[in-house]
């Protein structure tokens, strides 16, 4: 057979442990070859592409990105962009495709299996909020990454007396911020799933400024205020109808300054997140996803994605990971909210 495999998406640390996994079993074990789609779907698109073999996969586990490059190409929205890609995928001997990516990536996944496109998904985001498996790889890395960061900047705070606004990535999940803040001591994480009400916050900041400590509070960039909107960069789309968000943390800390009169700073922590080697158990769960999807696609079990369930790794249907989004429960952050202030 010959597969074809793809990164879709906001690059994430352990994408590369997936390829080389992929690549690795399905080359000893089954034979198989395997081409490189670079870019996201823009490279069965467009053609794009570079060989993937056991020596061009070595010594890429550790390393974060993608050595096959990433965007967000929505083949939907171009002219006879399905087309196309059938096309190059007939044109090339294509027999399978594994799609590694998340809501959006799987989503256009999801479609092309239901036109006859043989594919099977591995989930990745640093949201954690693909529904239908436990953990996705990079959620681990990118808490990390926040926690580091969340606690060198409790010194300084505590060096200047100062409230310290820590925003993370969340559009409409908060578990990056929850883990992180619990994990980083916060006065008070904010989430997507919970409206935030300022004068609340501000409670928890002068309660912690009373404990002799200065306050941290974790925002995620899509948390919203009970009397507000979501806060934009701008209203300009990508090609799967997302809107920039930038602003809440920067928004939050002027609310602070204006109503407790202590000094207020914001730190972004923006594609850092995003960045960097994986760490182990983003390693060993990616490198776990990528041997089982060979085996999917082995086996001929085609529109399914691979998931974490427990311990185990099992196949689900694509269409149930990107049906719903995998939010916070509302009972988990109760249990951090007892640490708030």
């Amino acid at each position: 057979m010959r597969i074809g495999v793809l990164t879709g998406g906001g690059d994430c640390p352990g994408l590369n442990a997936v390829i080389r996994a992929v690549v690795r079993k399905g080359v000893k074990e089954y034979g198989y070859e395997f081409v490189g789609f670079r870019d996201g779907w823009k490279g069965p698109l467009e053609g794009l592409t570079m060989p993937l073999d056991l020596a061009s996969t070595r010594g890429i586990l550790p390393k974060g990105g993608t050595i096959l490059g990433s965007s967000r190409t929505n083949p939907f929205k171009i002219e006879n962009g399905v087309e196309r890609i059938k096309e190059n995928l007939a044109k090339m001997n294509i027999d399978a495709l594994v799609a590694i990516g998340g809501e959006d990536t799987l989503g256009v996944a999801t479609k092309l299996d239901s036109l006859g496109v043989k594919v099977i998904g591995v989930p990745k985001t640093i949201d954690n909020d693909l529904n239908n498996t436990d953990y996705t790889f990079g959620f681990d890395t990118s808490v990390n990454i926040a926690v580091d960061a969340i606690d060198r900047l409790h010194t300084t705070a505590e060096s200047h007396h100062r409230a310290i606004i820590v925003e993370v990535m969340g559009r409409h999940a908060g578990w990056i911020a929850l883990h992180a803040g619990i994990a980083g001591g916060a006065a008070a994480v904010l989430i997507p799933e919970v409206k935030f009400s300022v004068d609340k916050v501000c409670e928890w900041v002068e309660s912690r400024f009373k404990s002799g400590f200065a306050p941290i509070v974790v925002i995620a960039e899509g948390a919203i205020p009970q009397d507000g909107d979501m806060i934009t960069k701008d209203q300009t789309l990508d090609s799967f109808g997302h809107v920039k968000l930038s602003g809440i943390g920067e928004w939050l800390s002027g609310q602070i300054e204006e109503k407790t009169g202590r000094e207020a700073r914001v730190s972004v922590l923006g594609h850092i997140q995003r960045g960097g080697s994986p760490t182990a158990f983003d390693r060993v769960l990616a490198t776990r996803f990528g041997v089982h999807a060979i085996t999917a696609i082995h086996e001929g079990d085609f529109g399914k994605m691979v998931a974490l369930h427990g311990t185990k790794i099992e196949r689900v249907p694509l269409a149930s990971a990107t049906t719903n989004l995998k939010l916070v429960d509302p009972s988990l952050y109760a249990e951090a909210e007892v640490f708030f202030g």
